[in-house]
């Protein structure tokens, strides 16, 4: 059978007798032979007529681990795909037909994450397989993380064969600013001591550098993955922002409210994480910054009139109802929405009412992989 397109997911699109199936690590075009598994996946058996762009993927785990879809294809067919894929989800999920130009940017296709999070099992290290809680052991460098990432790995590796290394560990998180490191639990049986986070030279809150300053990220708090595209996504996500008053929601640690304190008289940033609100009251110092520590919904709910420019980085899940209904009842003449999922983002333009869309930028902070996000330019 044939593959159609790529869809959101990391698969691609066949039919098998009309119905549709999804298969991963296949490109368009490409015959193959596939297995149908449960509802609508099938398994990949081989790949009869590969496709002229097809390439030898640089990982050895690939398609056995889960964390890469794309390694199979070059990286700008990647992120030609993703832009289709991408308008058909504005499409499709918020029936928004936008004709206009999707930019694009991009940066180096890997070793760009500061971030990875492994998990561990008798004695080895790796990532899980896809769909899986299978481990897929790491023995050599992972090709998307960072060069201190790797290296932090492979002292992980070497600490796993020590007697102090506690065995109801079962997943961590390395985090860095390819200078030190970051270690924090993800799972574990028992709480773990101090001497462990000081056995593997663990910050306890890491400062991250940028050409927007020096940010201080604490074990529980967010920030952006790709070590090549902090500043480009700041500078997308800023652009044709004007106006004397803003507000930041979803704050984080402070990566867009801290560059907006430089560019309006008054800005708000709302962050509900206590951790992460302390981390931006600490990187907001010598600004006027305003941070409320809040959730998003009930600080709206507070607010009787709007800011002239309102930028909202959400969480997967996107904005909400709520929210939505919060920002068309205050009408700010100008919103950008940060969204790390298409049809979420697609959702919640639709329900934002009064509005076009002035600009739709694709900023692909995970080469490799199906993910990306997108910055979207409302105004009324």
């Amino acid at each position: 059978m044939s593959i159609e397109k790529w869809v959101y997911g990391g698969s691609g699109l066949a039919r098998i007798e009309g119905r549709v199936v999804l298969a991963p690590f296949v490109m368009p075009g490409e015959k193959v032979c596939l297995e149908t598994t449960e509802g609508t996946n099938a398994r990949l058996l081989e790949v009869l007529e590969p496709a002229p762009e097809r390439v030898s993927p640089p990982c050895p785990v690939f398609a056995r681990c889960g964390g890469c879809h794309y390694q199979h294809a070059p990286y700008e067919f990647q992120l030609a795909r993703k832009v289709e894929i991408l308008r058909e989800q504005l499409r499709r999920v918020g029936k928004i037909d936008y004709a206009g130009e999707i930019g694009v940017v991009s940066g180096p296709a890997y070793g760009y994450r500061n971030r990875v999070q492994v998990h561990i099992e008798n004695r080895k290290l790796g990532y899980l397989a896809a769909r899986s809680h299978q481990l897929v052991a790491l023995t050599e460098d992972c090709p998307i993380a960072s060069p201190r990432i790797n290296q932090a790995l492979e002292a992980m590796r070497e600490r796993l064969n020590d007697a102090r290394f506690p065995r109801f560990l079962r997943s961590l998180e390395l985090f860095t600013n390819e200078n030190d490191v970051q270690v924090n639990v993800i799972e574990s049986a028992q709480p773990l001591r101090k001497d462990f986070f000081e056995w593997c030279e663990s910050v306890a809150a890491l400062d991250y550098p940028t050409v927007l300053g020096t940010f201080r990220v604490s074990p529980r708090s967010f920030f952006q993955v790709n070590r090549f595209l902090i500043e480009k996504l700041v500078e997308t996500a800023l652009a044709g922002a004007e106006g004397d008053s803003a507000l930041d929601l979803y704050a984080g640690a402070g990566l867009f409210a801290v560059p907006l304190a430089r560019r309006f008289t008054s800005i708000t940033a709302v962050e509900a994480g206590s951790s992460a609100a302390r981390d931006l009251v600490h990187n907001a110092s010598g600004t006027s910054l305003q941070v409320e520590h809040s959730r998003v919904e009930d600080f709206l709910a507070r607010l009787e009139s709007a800011p002239d420019f309102v930028l909202a980085d959400p969480p997967r899940a996107g904005l909400g109802k709520e929210v939505v209904a919060h920002l068309n009842r205050l009408a700010p003449k100008q919103i950008t929405i940060v969204s790390c999922d298409p049809a979420t983002l697609a959702r919640d333009l639709a329900a934002l009412t009064g509005y076009s869309i002035h600009g739709v930028t694709l900023v692909d902070l995970f080469p490799q992989t199906y993910h990306l996000e997108t910055a979207v330019r409302l105004r009324r």
